[in-house]
């Protein structure tokens, strides 16, 4: 899973072949306070994105080595869930609607006002950090990053399975309240119909991410609710 940049970020990443418009509009946006890396063909974007993960990227769809909607298919398929406007000069219905079932956040129309870009920037940079609030689960000091796929307590990255880890994210969910042993075979092993083969695997798992993630003197996070199941937060049952 490719690195989703970070809340704080102001790195933005411009692809646009045409000089004046690219040096116009990284002017503009750095006098807004934002940092801005500049690619004039796919190739470059390519290297831009590989170097340092900017928290947008403004587009544009004719670029001298492609096409930027098939740029940006891959770019989504690689990943990355940065929000991305595209900035062209395609104007027709089709394009529009191509380009953001393509992967796009947003679409502009050259020729445009650079005030017009700027707001659409800030708006999707706020809705982008809305969403990795809510893609960063947090119960105590325990954090779960659903998207990359890791764990820390008290600041530090807890080594879990991908089955360990669909474990605690159920669980996170149902913060303070039980999760029955039905529900964690349904939703993590698939299996509709639990066999008592499960229940000692399910057991398993719980024990090694109790392993994993209580601390000597910190709060008890994962509870056995007898006779139920499990957990995690919430008073002691």
């Amino acid at each position: 899973m490719a690195e989703l940049p970070d809340k704080r970020s102001n790195r933005l990443l411009l692809v646009e072949d045409d000089p004046h418009v690219a040096a116009s509009l990284v002017r503009g946006l750095r006098e807004e306070g934002f940092a801005v890396a500049a690619a004039a063909c796919l190739a470059e974007a390519d290297r831009q994105l590989a170097r340092e993960t900017p928290a947008l990227i403004i587009l544009d769809l004719n670029l001298p080595d492609g096409d930027g909607r098939t740029w940006l298919r891959q770019v989504r398929q690689n990943g990355y869930r940065m929000p991305v406007i595209i900035a062209t000069a395609r104007a027709t219905l089709f394009d529009r609607v191509a380009g953001l079932e393509d992967g796009a956040d947003d679409y502009v129309v050259k020729p445009f006002a650079f005030a017009e870009l700027l707001a659409r920037v800030r708006t999707r940079l706020r809705s982008a950090v809305q969403q990795l609030e809510t893609d960063v689960m947090r119960v105590a000091d325990l954090e779960i990053d659903r998207v990359n796929r890791w764990v820390r307590r008290a600041g530090q990255i807890l080594p879990l399975t991908a089955c360990e880890f669909d474990v605690l994210v159920l669980l996170a969910k149902w913060r303070g309240q039980p999760v029955s042993r039905d529900l964690l075979a349904d939703e993590v092993w698939k299996i509709n119909r639990r066999v008592t083969p499960l229940d000692k695997v399910i057991n398993v798992h719980i024990s090694h991410l109790r392993e994993k993630i209580e601390r000597p003197g910190a709060a008890r996070l994962i509870r056995t609710v007898r006779g139920v199941g499990f957990m995690l937060g919430g008073d002691d049952p």
